[in-house]
Order: structure tokens, then sequence, then C-alpha cells
């Protein structure tokens, strides 16, 4: 009886984590893929990066579920690049998705960019500004009137509180 508890145990553990690890692994349309403009003089202004932040921004990585500062923020701001500071997103558009990773139904006008990723069934995000990795866009999910999540490493930004006046 022991070991089939422990089996059914293990299993189950084993579903669990995979689940949570591909809760962002939908198949998505094909996006254009578009050039990032960066230059050496932008790089000379990009800020310093854990080794951390650098396997997620630089490598496409991706920070554990649940595990990243930003996921349950419900501060007024804005979201910013960790690495250029570029503006990604308002506090307005971010939403629980309960996907283990913060939400964003919109990002600020020309900020993120859509690319396929290289897995081939994904829609990458990257900033715009230096090509920097932020997570994965999904459509037809239904969580939000726009019908979009951007599903983004907190590791991958930064976050400027609105001034309080």
């Amino acid at each position: 009886m022991k070991s089939t508890l422990k089996k059914l145990l293990f299993t189950l553990a084993g579903f669990l984590m995979l689940s949570s690890i591909t809760a962002c692994a939908q198949k998505q349309p094909k996006a254009a893929t578009v050039p990032t403009t960066t230059t050496k003089k932008d790089m000379s202004n990009w800020n310093k990066l854990t080794k951390e932040e650098e396997a997620v921004i630089v490598h496409k990585g991706t920070e554990y579920p649940g595990t990243g500062d930003l996921l349950n923020n419900k501060d007024k701001g804005t979201y910013t690049c960790k690495r250029c500071n570029a503006p990604l997103y308002r506090s307005e558009t971010k939403f629980e998705s309960y996907c283990g990773w913060p939400s964003f139904d919109d990002e600020i006008a020309g900020a993120v960019k859509r690319i396929p990723d290289a897995d081939g069934s994904r829609t990458e995000i990257v900033c715009a500004a230096c090509g920097g990795h932020l997570g994965h866009v999904f459509l037809g999910e239904g969580f939000t009137a726009k019908d979009t999540r951007h599903c983004v490493n907190s590791v991958s930004m930064n976050f400027v509180p609105d001034a309080k006046g």
C-alpha cells in the first residue's frame, strides 16, 4: 500500500511540475520578424545585468513560475525594461492570469516586438528598444476583453511607481 501511495504522489508531483512549466506553452499564430535596431552606442547605456537576469534577457530563459518579484505587484506605475529602461507596460493593463508570471493585456505603443519563438509554437516578446527577451504573448484565452496575455518574466522588468500627488 505504501509503495502504491508513493508512486501516486510522485506521479502527481511530476504532473503538477510539468503543468506549471508548460503554462505558457500554447500554440500561437506566427508573427512577422522585426529586426532589432539597437546600435553599439545604445548598448553603452544598458544596465549591468546579474547572471539570472542575463540568462533570461539575453539567453531567452525563463524564471521559475510564481517566484518573480513583480508577480503580485498591485501598485500604480510603469514597468520598464531591466536592460535599457524603456517603458513597456502600464499597471492598468496588468491582470491576474494565475500562470505564475506577471500578465498584461496590452503594451505601451511601440514598446514590444513580437517574433516567432525558436520552438516554432509560440510568439516571443522582446523589448523594441534593445531586443531583450521579456516572455511570450498568447491570444484567444479569454482572460480580458482584449483577449491577449503578455506572459512576462519579472526579472526582465523594473517597476517605476507613479508619483504620489
